[in-house]
């Protein structure tokens, strides 16, 4: 087979592809200026990601282009070629189908890539009606790990005070902030008990 029906049949067989969820990378320097907008007219839920712009390329060490990951679902299944037309317009990657939303959604801000640069939760934004609540919404699981991870932070850091944990969480964990939102009771008495053994200890060295 030559390369130009090789490639031929690749272009038929990625045409053939078929999916509700699709996924592709905008760069601000070459997307039109009102490319949300553009999306929009789409009237079809999808959600962008923070701005990534401290991307390293794991290859040459070297920053990646500023991009942003956008994550777009149709009510219906569309094909390659259908989605590419949007594509297309917004001067993006080729469309990608996203096999798995609740991971492409959580790879926008790298929450389970502790290795790649970390990006904030808070500034993915949802656009006609993507319900980012439900994606990100903590299994039991979730939330015992995280309550977990909590104490053994507060221990190992002495927290004395709520403020400097929810502090913490704010600048550098938002799953942690969802859960204290919520989940608090427990953790500030957790909190309070140290402060108050700590204090004891101190009274009891200075006998």
């Amino acid at each position: 087979m030559s390369r130009k029906e090789a490639d031929k049949k690749y272009d038929e067989k990625r045409a053939s592809k078929r999916s509700r969820n699709w996924a592709f990378l905008v760069y601000p320097e070459s997307a039109p200026e009102n490319w949300i907008q553009i999306i929009e007219n789409e009237m079809t839920p999808f959600v962008v990601s923070p701005i990534h712009d401290s991307d390293i390329n794991e290859l040459t060490g070297e920053l990646k282009k500023a991009h942003f990951h956008v994550l777009i679902t149709y009510s219906s299944v569309k094909t390659f070629e259908q989605v590419k037309e949007l594509t297309d317009s917004l001067k993006t990657t080729i469309p990608q189908m996203a096999k798995n939303l609740i991971g492409a959604v959580r790879y926008m801000a790298h929450l389970d890539n502790p290795d790649k640069a970390q990006y904030q939760k808070s500034d993915i934004k949802a656009y006609c009606g993507f319900d980012l609540e439900s994606v990100f919404k903590l299994s039991a699981t979730d939330k015992k790990q995280i309550s977990k991870d909590i104490l053994k932070y507060i221990m190992e850091n002495e927290i004395t005070e709520y403020f400097l944990l929810i502090k913490y969480a704010l600048e550098h964990n938002d799953d942690w902030y969802d859960y204290l939102s919520s989940n608090s009771y427990m953790v500030m008495n957790f909190i309070k008990s140290l402060r108050h053994f700590k204090q004891d200890e101190i009274l009891k060295n200075q006998k």
